[in-house]
């Protein structure tokens, strides 16, 4: 069974697009590590990329183009210091030129070294090709794919199953949700305590604890910068940020200085279902407003749902358990992390397969179960709300309006956080025993319905409201 890691489905990275940023991003750096391998990197004179597919298609308003510049410059989508990305990318631009890996210096014009080609290659949607011209005249050339929440592979399928092999199997591993279930009734475990323990086959504890911290470091401030940041996106769409007047007028006159203090601020305010609501609305838009400007967010499973899971987590930490600690985060990324991963191996996680139940659908129904345990819900219940917040999704398209992530992404993850609470109090209120569409059935039907779907809802900006709404209507 293939071994997923909650930290394969939560990576900290840029926006904003996993699949269209963050893919591209870690082809090109592992495109380098491929040349250095086969003693060619210092041989390289120019290079040219070719994205395909929905990457060119929507490439310019996810940022593709930018993102592999970053990488064949090798800059860390973890690290980089994101308020440096537009002079690194001006400076390219005007000098044609860019520092390979920051080692060495190749011709490169992005205006005509990168090529955005809208024919689809037959592996997945979502394909480029780099080109190195080396100092002998010769040609060398490697193609990736991105397939979803910073996922990058080759097309050789033959080699999965080596590669899968090269890992140390977990010890209770997970294809469907009924594995994971009988593995919780066998031990009278919780869903977290099983995940975890399948970490620990990869990684000590203090490691554990130490990157589930970065990542919600990462989650609460990107909620915290959205809050605080006024005016609007780049893009063109001219979308006004709108977290920052939600929040000020929830937040009202108390004071703080950081992002710890900002949630003992928030949980002093005064709090009715409608501000229920307006608060976790307010913490999904501020993600995806800091994603949508390139800023640092976490995949969860993807950039374009970043909003989910942090809003959900918010929520319980100011609504629901003022004296939640980080137990409680790790507990609450534990179920996350493993429910998005049967999504991955049932199914996808990238729009441009699936359309957008594979990143909204997804990310609901991960902040759905992770909520559930820390609720008090069974693994039965779990599974259940995990079930209910797809199953709401399903057939949800993918039609991003100019090419970016902002209309309707950015609404959609205020959407899916509300569903996955919602979802949550409907498992928590019934006998999941009784559940009538298993987690497996819903992810199998996904699965279909992605399929089905015609490409002009899948990330190509071809169909739905991309082609209802232009830039010059805005």
């Amino acid at each position: 069974m293939e071994c997923i890691s909650i930290f394969d489905m939560l990576k900290i990275g840029v926006g904003p697009s996993s699949s269209h940023t963050l893919g591209p991003w870690r082809a090109a750096r592992r495109w380098i590590a491929e040349l250095k391998e086969n003693n060619h990197f210092e041989s390289v004179n120019s290079i040219t990329v070719d994205l395909f597919g929905s990457l060119s298609l929507t490439g310019k308003g996810h940022a593709t183009d930018i993102a592999v510049l970053l990488g064949l410059c090798g800059y860390d989508p973890q690290t980089i210091d994101v308020s440096s990305i537009s002079e690194i990318i001006d400076t390219i631009t005007r000098s044609k030129q860019l520092k390979f890996n920051n080692e060495i210096f190749v011709s490169f014009d992005p205006a005509s070294h990168i090529i955005f080609n809208r024919d689809f290659k037959e592996f997945h949607p979502n394909g480029m090709t780099f080109h190195a011209i080396l100092t002998n005249d010769k040609t060398i050339a490697s193609s990736f794919y991105s397939i979803g929440g910073g996922f990058v592979v080759k097309e050789e399928r033959k080699r999965k199953k080596k590669k899968l092999t090269e890992f140390k199997e977990f010890p209770m591993p997970i294809q469907k949700a009924t594995d994971l279930l009988q593995y919780c009734q066998a031990q009278n475990k919780k869903v977290s305590d099983i995940v975890l323990e399948n970490e620990r086959s990869l990684r000590n504890d203090k490691e554990i604890d130490e990157r589930i911290g970065q990542i919600w470091t990462v989650m609460l401030e990107s909620m915290y910068t959205g809050c605080h940041t006024e005016g609007t996106l780049p893009g063109g769409l001219n979308v006004r940020r709108r977290a920052y007047d939600t929040h000020k007028k929830l937040i009202g006159s108390v004071t703080y200085s950081t992002p710890t203090d900002w949630i003992e601020a928030i949980r002093d305010t005064e709090v009715k279902f409608r501000q229920i609501l307006k608060w976790v609305s307010c913490f999904a838009l501020a993600v995806n407003e800091v994603n949508a400007s390139l800023g640092r967010v976490v995949t969860a499973p993807t950039n374009g749902s970043a909003g989910v899971i942090p809003a959900v987590m918010m929520y319980y930490m100011v609504i629901e358990n003022h004296d939640a600690n980080f137990e409680d985060v790790k507990q609450f990324m534990l179920v996350a992390g493993e429910i998005g991963s049967l999504f991955k191996k049932g199914a996808t996680i990238s729009a441009a397969m699936g359309g957008c139940q594979a990143e909204i659908g997804v990310s609901s129904a991960m902040a759905a179960g992770a909520l559930t345990e820390l609720m008090g819900g069974t693994p039965e219940q779990v599974l259940m709300a995990s079930e209910i917040a797809m199953e709401h999704h399903l057939g949800l398209t993918c039609d991003p309006i100019a090419g970016l992530v902002q209309v309707p992404c950015i609404e959609r993850n205020a959407m899916g956080a509300i569903k996955a609470i919602n979802a949550c109090e409907m498992a928590l209120d019934t006998d999941a025993a009784n559940a009538k569409v298993p987690l497996d059935k819903v992810i199998e039907t996904m699965w279909e319905t992605a399929q089905d779907m015609n490409t002009k809802y899948k990330e190509t900006s071809e169909g739905g409201l991309a082609v209802k709404v232009s830039l010059s209507d805005c």
